[in-house]
Protein backbone atom coordinates (compact mmCIF):
# COMPACT_ATOMS: atom_id res chain seq x y z
CA UNK A 1 0.00 0.00 0.00
CA UNK A 2 1.28 3.45 -0.92
CA UNK A 3 1.61 6.41 1.44
CA UNK A 4 1.30 10.06 0.50
CA UNK A 5 3.95 12.59 1.54
CA UNK A 6 1.61 13.52 4.42
CA UNK A 7 0.57 10.09 5.74
CA UNK A 8 2.71 10.45 8.88
CA UNK A 9 1.00 13.77 9.64
CA UNK A 10 -2.47 12.22 9.42
CA UNK A 11 -1.39 9.37 11.69
CA UNK A 12 0.07 11.86 14.15
CA UNK A 13 -3.27 13.72 14.19
CA UNK A 14 -5.04 10.50 15.13
CA UNK A 15 -6.88 10.08 11.83
CA UNK A 16 -8.69 6.83 11.15
CA UNK A 17 -6.64 5.41 8.28
CA UNK A 18 -7.96 2.91 5.74
CA UNK A 19 -6.85 1.58 2.35
CA UNK A 20 -8.32 3.56 -0.54
CA UNK A 21 -7.33 3.05 -4.20
CA UNK A 22 -4.09 1.41 -3.08
CA UNK A 23 -3.18 4.25 -0.70
CA UNK A 24 -3.19 4.51 3.08
CA UNK A 25 -5.63 7.43 3.42
CA UNK A 26 -7.26 9.43 6.25
CA UNK A 27 -11.00 8.64 6.37
CA UNK A 28 -11.98 10.70 9.42
CA UNK A 29 -10.34 12.79 12.14
CA UNK A 30 -13.06 13.99 14.53
CA UNK A 31 -16.09 12.55 12.77
CA UNK A 32 -17.85 12.89 9.42
CA UNK A 33 -20.58 15.33 10.47
CA UNK A 34 -18.23 17.75 12.25
CA UNK A 35 -15.77 17.70 9.34
CA UNK A 36 -18.59 18.17 6.83
CA UNK A 37 -19.86 21.24 8.69
CA UNK A 38 -16.33 22.69 8.85
CA UNK A 39 -16.14 22.69 5.04
CA UNK A 40 -19.67 24.02 4.58
CA UNK A 41 -19.18 26.88 7.06
CA UNK A 42 -15.47 27.77 7.22
CA UNK A 43 -12.45 25.97 5.72
CA UNK A 44 -11.04 22.44 5.72
CA UNK A 45 -8.10 20.67 4.08
CA UNK A 46 -8.13 17.29 2.34
CA UNK A 47 -5.02 15.37 1.36
CA UNK A 48 -6.01 13.99 -2.05
CA UNK A 49 -2.48 13.26 -3.23
CA UNK A 50 -3.61 9.81 -4.35
CA UNK A 51 -5.15 11.37 -7.49
CA UNK A 52 -3.33 10.74 -10.76
CA UNK A 53 -1.65 13.32 -12.99
CA UNK A 54 -0.55 12.89 -16.60
CA UNK A 55 1.35 15.52 -18.62
CA UNK A 56 0.67 15.53 -22.36
CA UNK A 57 2.92 17.74 -24.49
CA UNK A 58 3.63 18.41 -28.13
CA UNK A 59 1.92 19.78 -31.23
CA UNK A 60 -0.62 16.91 -31.24
CA UNK A 61 -1.45 16.94 -27.51
CA UNK A 62 -4.80 18.64 -28.09
CA UNK A 63 -5.65 16.27 -30.96
CA UNK A 64 -5.10 13.26 -28.69
CA UNK A 65 -7.19 14.80 -25.90
CA UNK A 66 -9.96 15.58 -28.41
CA UNK A 67 -9.87 11.98 -29.60
CA UNK A 68 -10.17 10.32 -26.16
CA UNK A 69 -12.37 12.78 -24.23
CA UNK A 70 -16.04 13.71 -24.64
CA UNK A 71 -15.85 17.45 -23.95
CA UNK A 72 -14.41 20.00 -26.38
CA UNK A 73 -10.92 20.80 -25.12
CA UNK A 74 -10.30 23.17 -28.04
CA UNK A 75 -12.20 25.84 -26.07
CA UNK A 76 -9.56 25.83 -23.33
CA UNK A 77 -7.20 28.75 -22.93
CA UNK A 78 -4.08 28.80 -20.73
CA UNK A 79 -5.23 29.02 -17.11
CA UNK A 80 -8.53 27.23 -17.68
CA UNK A 81 -9.63 23.74 -16.61
CA UNK A 82 -12.39 21.52 -17.97
CA UNK A 83 -14.39 18.59 -16.59
CA UNK A 84 -14.63 15.73 -19.06
CA UNK A 85 -14.76 11.95 -19.38
CA UNK A 86 -13.04 9.18 -21.30
CA UNK A 87 -15.71 7.19 -23.16
CA UNK A 88 -15.02 3.51 -23.89
CA UNK A 89 -16.03 1.60 -27.01
CA UNK A 90 -19.06 -0.06 -25.39
CA UNK A 91 -21.03 3.06 -24.46
CA UNK A 92 -19.61 3.35 -20.94
CA UNK A 93 -17.00 5.52 -19.24
CA UNK A 94 -13.34 4.64 -18.64
CA UNK A 95 -13.06 7.51 -16.12
CA UNK A 96 -13.99 11.12 -15.49
CA UNK A 97 -11.19 13.66 -15.28
CA UNK A 98 -10.15 17.31 -15.26
CA UNK A 99 -8.05 18.75 -18.11
CA UNK A 100 -5.80 21.77 -17.43
CA UNK A 101 -4.29 23.81 -20.25
CA UNK A 102 -0.88 24.65 -18.78
CA UNK A 103 0.79 26.14 -21.88
CA UNK A 104 0.37 26.03 -25.62
CA UNK A 105 0.89 22.35 -26.45
CA UNK A 106 0.98 21.27 -22.77
CA UNK A 107 -1.94 19.80 -20.82
CA UNK A 108 -2.28 18.27 -17.36
CA UNK A 109 -4.87 15.50 -16.99
CA UNK A 110 -6.03 14.73 -13.45
CA UNK A 111 -7.64 11.30 -13.07
CA UNK A 112 -9.12 9.18 -10.31
CA UNK A 113 -6.67 7.34 -8.06
CA UNK A 114 -8.26 3.92 -8.63
CA UNK A 115 -7.99 4.32 -12.41
CA UNK A 116 -4.43 5.64 -12.87
CA UNK A 117 -3.04 2.54 -14.61
CA UNK A 118 -6.28 1.87 -16.51
CA UNK A 119 -6.47 5.47 -17.81
CA UNK A 120 -2.78 5.58 -18.69
CA UNK A 121 -3.07 2.38 -20.73
CA UNK A 122 -6.27 3.60 -22.41
CA UNK A 123 -4.85 6.97 -23.50
CA UNK A 124 -1.53 5.36 -24.50
CA UNK A 125 -3.38 2.87 -26.72
CA UNK A 126 -4.86 5.81 -28.66
CA UNK A 127 -1.60 7.77 -28.88
CA UNK A 128 -0.64 7.24 -32.52
CA UNK A 129 0.08 10.97 -32.82
CA UNK A 130 3.54 11.09 -31.24
CA UNK A 131 2.35 12.95 -28.14
CA UNK A 132 4.85 12.93 -25.28
CA UNK A 133 3.12 11.47 -22.24
CA UNK A 134 4.45 11.50 -18.67
CA UNK A 135 2.77 9.87 -15.70
CA UNK A 136 3.75 12.28 -12.90
CA UNK A 137 1.27 10.89 -10.35
CA UNK A 138 4.00 9.87 -7.90
CA UNK A 139 5.75 13.26 -8.09
CA UNK A 140 2.92 15.53 -6.97
CA UNK A 141 0.91 16.11 -3.82
CA UNK A 142 -2.56 17.61 -3.94
CA UNK A 143 -4.28 19.54 -1.15
CA UNK A 144 -7.93 20.51 -1.49
CA UNK A 145 -8.49 23.62 0.64
CA UNK A 146 -12.26 23.90 0.61
CA UNK A 147 -14.91 26.13 2.16
CA UNK A 148 -16.35 29.66 2.06
CA UNK A 149 -13.41 31.09 4.04
CA UNK A 150 -10.70 29.49 1.89
CA UNK A 151 -9.88 32.64 -0.11
CA UNK A 152 -9.58 34.86 2.96
CA UNK A 153 -7.68 32.25 4.97
CA UNK A 154 -5.10 31.52 2.26
CA UNK A 155 -4.50 34.98 0.76
CA UNK A 156 -1.57 35.73 3.07
CA UNK A 157 0.34 32.76 1.57
CA UNK A 158 0.50 34.02 -2.01
CA UNK A 159 0.97 37.12 -4.16
CA UNK A 160 -1.70 35.73 -6.51
CA UNK A 161 -5.09 37.41 -6.04
CA UNK A 162 -7.13 34.36 -5.02
CA UNK A 163 -10.45 36.17 -5.27
CA UNK A 164 -9.73 36.80 -8.97
CA UNK A 165 -9.44 33.09 -9.84
CA UNK A 166 -12.91 32.12 -11.01
CA UNK A 167 -14.40 28.61 -10.94
CA UNK A 168 -12.50 26.14 -13.14
CA UNK A 169 -9.64 28.58 -13.69
CA UNK A 170 -6.14 28.32 -12.21
CA UNK A 171 -2.87 30.19 -11.75
CA UNK A 172 0.68 28.89 -11.48
CA UNK A 173 2.48 31.00 -8.90
CA UNK A 174 4.02 31.31 -5.46
CA UNK A 175 2.29 29.67 -2.52
CA UNK A 176 3.50 29.25 1.06
CA UNK A 177 7.04 30.21 0.05
CA UNK A 178 7.29 27.84 -2.91
CA UNK A 179 7.22 28.67 -6.62
CA UNK A 180 5.44 26.95 -9.52
CA UNK A 181 2.49 25.79 -7.43
CA UNK A 182 -0.79 25.21 -9.29
CA UNK A 183 -3.60 27.08 -7.51
CA UNK A 184 -6.84 25.81 -9.01
CA UNK A 185 -10.37 27.04 -8.23
CA UNK A 186 -11.75 23.54 -8.44
CA UNK A 187 -12.96 21.06 -5.86
CA UNK A 188 -15.46 18.34 -5.06
CA UNK A 189 -17.46 19.96 -2.26
CA UNK A 190 -19.61 22.76 -3.70
CA UNK A 191 -18.41 25.14 -1.00
CA UNK A 192 -15.70 26.96 -2.94
CA UNK A 193 -11.97 26.94 -2.37
CA UNK A 194 -8.87 25.67 -4.13
CA UNK A 195 -6.86 22.64 -5.05
CA UNK A 196 -3.12 23.07 -4.61
CA UNK A 197 -0.73 20.95 -6.70
CA UNK A 198 2.83 20.92 -5.37
CA UNK A 199 5.94 18.74 -5.39
CA UNK A 200 6.02 15.96 -2.80
CA UNK A 201 9.14 17.42 -1.19
CA UNK A 202 7.27 20.68 -0.49
CA UNK A 203 4.00 19.15 0.72
CA UNK A 204 4.68 18.98 4.45
CA UNK A 205 5.95 22.57 4.67
CA UNK A 206 2.94 23.79 2.65
CA UNK A 207 0.53 21.78 4.85
CA UNK A 208 2.01 23.37 7.98
CA UNK A 209 1.86 26.90 6.56
CA UNK A 210 -1.73 26.35 5.39
CA UNK A 211 -2.74 25.44 8.94
CA UNK A 212 -0.84 28.38 10.43
CA UNK A 213 -2.51 30.80 8.00
CA UNK A 214 -5.93 29.29 8.59
CA UNK A 215 -5.75 28.97 12.38
CA UNK A 216 -7.86 32.07 13.10
CA UNK A 217 -10.46 30.85 10.56
CA UNK A 218 -11.02 27.53 12.32
CA UNK A 219 -9.23 25.45 9.68
CA UNK A 220 -9.27 21.69 10.23
CA UNK A 221 -8.07 18.55 8.43
CA UNK A 222 -10.87 16.67 6.66
CA UNK A 223 -11.04 12.99 5.74
CA UNK A 224 -12.35 11.19 2.68
CA UNK A 225 -15.64 10.21 4.39
CA UNK A 226 -16.74 13.86 4.57
CA UNK A 227 -15.50 14.38 1.01
CA UNK A 228 -18.08 11.79 -0.01
CA UNK A 229 -21.01 13.37 1.89
CA UNK A 230 -20.08 16.83 0.59
CA UNK A 231 -19.92 15.73 -3.06
CA UNK A 232 -23.15 13.77 -2.74
CA UNK A 233 -25.05 16.81 -1.41
CA UNK A 234 -24.02 18.55 -4.65
CA UNK A 235 -24.89 15.56 -6.83
CA UNK A 236 -21.33 15.18 -8.14
CA UNK A 237 -20.72 11.75 -9.67
CA UNK A 238 -18.27 9.33 -8.05
CA UNK A 239 -16.52 6.96 -10.43
CA UNK A 240 -17.17 3.34 -9.46
CA UNK A 241 -20.55 4.25 -7.96
CA UNK A 242 -22.56 6.61 -10.17
CA UNK A 243 -20.55 6.18 -13.36
CA UNK A 244 -18.50 3.22 -14.57
CA UNK A 245 -17.61 1.12 -17.60
CA UNK A 246 -21.29 0.30 -18.22
CA UNK A 247 -22.94 3.73 -17.72
CA UNK A 248 -23.13 6.15 -20.62
CA UNK A 249 -22.46 9.86 -20.05
CA UNK A 250 -25.96 10.57 -21.40
CA UNK A 251 -27.60 8.24 -18.87
CA UNK A 252 -25.52 9.84 -16.12
CA UNK A 253 -26.72 13.37 -16.91
CA UNK A 254 -23.34 14.27 -18.39
CA UNK A 255 -24.68 15.33 -21.76
CA UNK A 256 -23.26 18.79 -21.00
CA UNK A 257 -19.70 17.38 -21.26
CA UNK A 258 -20.53 15.25 -24.32
CA UNK A 259 -19.94 17.46 -27.36
CA UNK A 260 -20.89 16.12 -30.77
CA UNK A 261 -19.22 19.05 -32.54
CA UNK A 262 -16.18 16.75 -32.86
CA UNK A 263 -15.42 13.05 -33.28
CA UNK A 264 -14.22 11.12 -30.25
CA UNK A 265 -14.16 7.53 -28.98
CA UNK A 266 -17.57 5.94 -29.60
CA UNK A 267 -19.12 9.32 -30.46
CA UNK A 268 -21.26 7.88 -33.28
CA UNK A 269 -22.90 5.34 -30.97
CA UNK A 270 -23.46 7.97 -28.28
CA UNK A 271 -24.95 10.32 -30.86
CA UNK A 272 -27.42 7.59 -31.86
CA UNK A 273 -28.25 7.00 -28.20
CA UNK A 274 -28.99 10.70 -27.79
CA UNK A 275 -31.25 10.71 -30.84
CA UNK A 276 -33.09 7.54 -29.81
CA UNK A 277 -33.30 8.56 -26.15
CA UNK A 278 -31.88 6.70 -23.15
CA UNK A 279 -33.89 4.00 -21.35
CA UNK A 280 -32.63 4.86 -17.86
CA UNK A 281 -31.43 7.99 -16.13
CA UNK A 282 -29.39 8.86 -13.08
CA UNK A 283 -31.71 10.73 -10.69
CA UNK A 284 -31.42 12.40 -7.33
CA UNK A 285 -33.90 11.45 -4.61
CA UNK A 286 -34.73 12.39 -1.03
CA UNK A 287 -36.17 9.93 1.47
CA UNK A 288 -39.64 10.87 2.70
CA UNK A 289 -39.14 9.01 5.99
CA UNK A 290 -36.11 8.75 8.25
CA UNK A 291 -34.00 6.14 6.47
CA UNK A 292 -30.57 5.89 4.85
CA UNK A 293 -30.28 4.65 1.25
CA UNK A 294 -27.13 2.71 0.43
CA UNK A 295 -25.20 1.68 -2.67
CA UNK A 296 -26.86 -1.25 -4.51
CA UNK A 297 -30.24 -1.01 -2.73
CA UNK A 298 -33.08 -1.71 -5.15
CA UNK A 299 -35.39 1.10 -6.29
CA UNK A 300 -39.00 0.00 -6.83
CA UNK A 301 -42.28 1.56 -7.93
CA UNK A 302 -45.59 1.65 -6.06
CA UNK A 303 -46.44 -1.89 -7.12
CA UNK A 304 -43.09 -3.24 -5.88
CA UNK A 305 -41.58 -3.75 -9.34
CA UNK A 306 -37.82 -3.11 -9.49
CA UNK A 307 -37.17 0.00 -11.61
CA UNK A 308 -33.55 0.71 -10.75
CA UNK A 309 -30.70 0.70 -8.27
CA UNK A 310 -29.12 3.12 -5.78
CA UNK A 311 -25.57 4.13 -6.75
CA UNK A 312 -24.79 6.51 -3.84
CA UNK A 313 -26.62 7.28 -0.62
CA UNK A 314 -26.11 8.81 2.80
CA UNK A 315 -27.72 10.70 5.65
CA UNK A 316 -27.10 14.31 4.62
CA UNK A 317 -25.29 16.16 7.44
CA UNK A 318 -26.48 19.55 6.14
CA UNK A 319 -30.13 18.58 5.70
CA UNK A 320 -30.50 15.75 8.22
CA UNK A 321 -32.34 13.52 5.78
CA UNK A 322 -31.55 10.51 3.63
CA UNK A 323 -30.42 11.42 0.10
CA UNK A 324 -29.15 9.43 -2.83
CA UNK A 325 -28.45 8.98 -6.52
CA UNK A 326 -29.61 6.06 -8.59
CA UNK A 327 -30.53 4.85 -12.05
CA UNK A 328 -34.24 4.43 -12.78
CA UNK A 329 -36.35 3.86 -15.88
CA UNK A 330 -37.07 7.05 -17.82
CA UNK A 331 -40.78 6.84 -16.92
CA UNK A 332 -39.85 7.24 -13.23
CA UNK A 333 -37.14 9.88 -13.70
CA UNK A 334 -39.08 13.15 -13.70
CA UNK A 335 -38.78 15.52 -10.74
CA UNK A 336 -41.42 14.86 -8.03
CA UNK A 337 -41.86 11.22 -9.12
CA UNK A 338 -42.66 8.94 -6.18
CA UNK A 339 -40.27 6.01 -5.89
CA UNK A 340 -39.42 3.57 -3.11
CA UNK A 341 -36.08 2.35 -1.78
CA UNK A 342 -36.07 -1.29 -0.69
CA UNK A 343 -34.31 -1.33 2.68
CA UNK A 344 -34.25 -4.74 4.39
CA UNK A 345 -37.50 -5.87 2.72
CA UNK A 346 -39.25 -2.58 3.51
CA UNK A 347 -40.14 -0.27 0.61
CA UNK A 348 -39.45 3.19 2.02
CA UNK A 349 -40.95 6.17 0.13
CA UNK A 350 -38.67 8.64 -1.65
CA UNK A 351 -39.14 11.46 -4.15
CA UNK A 352 -37.10 12.39 -7.22
CA UNK A 353 -35.68 15.89 -6.76
CA UNK A 354 -33.61 18.42 -8.69
CA UNK A 355 -29.92 18.81 -7.94
CA UNK A 356 -28.12 20.03 -5.96
CA UNK A 357 -29.60 18.68 -2.73
CA UNK A 358 -27.73 21.30 -0.72
CA UNK A 359 -28.47 24.90 -1.59
CA UNK A 360 -26.41 27.59 0.12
Amino acid sequence: MKNTALTHIHEGLGAKMLPFAGYNMPITYEGVNAEHETVRNSVGVFDVSHMGEFLLTGPNALALIQKVTSNDASTLTIGRAQYSCLPNNEGGIVDDLIIYKMKEEEYLLVVNASNIEKDWNWITSHNDLGVEMKNVSDDYSLLAIQGPKAVEAMQSLTSVDLSAITYYHFEVGDFAGFSDVIISATGYTGSGGFEIYCKNADAEAIWNKVFEAGASFGIKPIGLAARDTLRLEMGFCLYGNDINDTTSPLEAGLGWITKFTKDFTNSEALKKQKEAGVTRKLVAFEMQERAVPRHDYEIVDGSGAVIGIVTSGTMSPSMNKGIGLGYVTVANSTVDSDIFIRIRKNDVPAKVVKLPFYKK
